[in-house]
């Protein structure tokens, strides 16, 4: 068996050596010749797969250690018999400190309390559930749209439009699709109040650059279009800007990383189903006040800091991501 890795994963190296040939390559450098005659590749988000890639190869598992799947030509896969798993919810809590991080920022900046302003959740899956969840029990008005789980199960979901024209502040947790790609555009901005705030920590083409440009709102971004080569405008013009890091959690890496390792075991039998990195304690949830929280997260996710170190340095977008040292999770 021939395995292709990601050399940006952390905790794998090593892992599936005994088994199979590993041969690692960084995430923008998989080539054709690589994956000729390989059985499986493991990815993150800089290897697109379709059938540039794939065409003729032997590839029989995509695993990506990402939520997202936007990289990977899923009609393509689906035609060629190729299996596709990702490392859904993976992050989840991860993203929610980052998020945190923004939200206890911007009450400093603003001097409000969480009860005197309305949080917009978009997408309520693994990690708008848990910001749901946290942001009401640290005191938010709460509004909610997610078509996809409105269509299954009702319940208070509203329109995006309506979260849009009642919120103080949207947060963007939603895959990347056709009916997400740019849901933020000028029409949609043109909806929200002008000192309102807009986050983003999904994927970079669910907004529209030039219409981030043009919004009088405050943005904290996390996700760009084009990346690693970001809009230098809208990074300068962004009250926080970090480079695609919230979901960098120790845990949420172990946990992706583990995802991955036992996709190949299912797939091919391999003893590595119970596997999850020795070095890594995984997390349990528990509450946390608002106070504590906007106490103690500086020390854990310093999204200023973060954010100024990006700002100083846009050329190393990419290399920040890579050295990014993994935060522990703690709520």
């Amino acid at each position: 068996m021939k395995f292709i890795i990601d050399s940006a994963i952390p905790y794998i190296k090593g892992i599936l050596e005994p088994y199979a040939e590993v041969i690692y390559r960084s995430g923008e450098s998989f080539s054709k010749e690589d994956v000729a005659d390989a059985d499986m590749l493991i990815i993150r988000t800089r290897t697109k797969c379709n059938s540039d890639l794939l065409e003729g190869s032997s590839v029989k598992l995509i695993a990506t250690a990402t939520i997202g799947f936007d990289h990977i030509d899923l009609g393509y896969c689906t035609q060629r018999g190729i299996e596709v798993v990702t490392a859904q919810g993976c992050n989840a809590a991860g993203v929610l400190q980052w998020v945190a991080a923004a939200l206890a920022t911007l009450c400093k900046e603003e001097n409000w309390q969480p009860h005197e302003r309305t949080l917009g959740v978009v997408g309520v899956g693994n990690v708008g559930s848990l910001v749901e969840q946290y942001a009401r029990s640290w005191g938010f008005n709460i509004l909610c749209c997610d078509p996809p789980r409105q269509a299954k199960e009702g319940g208070d979901f509203i329109s995006f439009e309506e979260l849009l024209s009642r919120s103080d502040i949207v947060t963007m947790h939603t895959p990347l699709d056709a009916a997400t790609r740019h849901m933020i555009r000028p029409e949609t901005l043109a909806l929200m109040r002008p000192d309102a705030t807009l986050i983003n920590a999904s994927r970079g083409e669910v907004a529209d650059t030039q219409a981030l440009l043009a919004a009088p709102q405050k943005l904290i971004l996390d996700v760009w279009e084009n990346e690693p080569s970001i809009d230098r405008a809208l990074l300068a013009k962004a009250l926080l800007s970090t480079p695609h890091i919230a979901g960098y959690s120790k845990q949420g890496k172990a946990n992706a990383t583990a995802a991955v390792v036992r996709a190949a075991a299912k797939r091919f039998s391999l003893p590595l189903l119970d596997w999850y990195p020795e070095d890594v304690q995984p997390a349990v949830r528990q509450n946390i006040g608002w106070q504590q929280m906007c106490e103690s997260i500086d020390g854990v996710c310093d999204i200023a800091a973060q954010s100024r170190e990006l700002k100083e340095n846009p050329d190393t977008f990419e290399s920040l991501r890579n050295s990014y040292n993994y935060r522990e999770e703690y709520f």
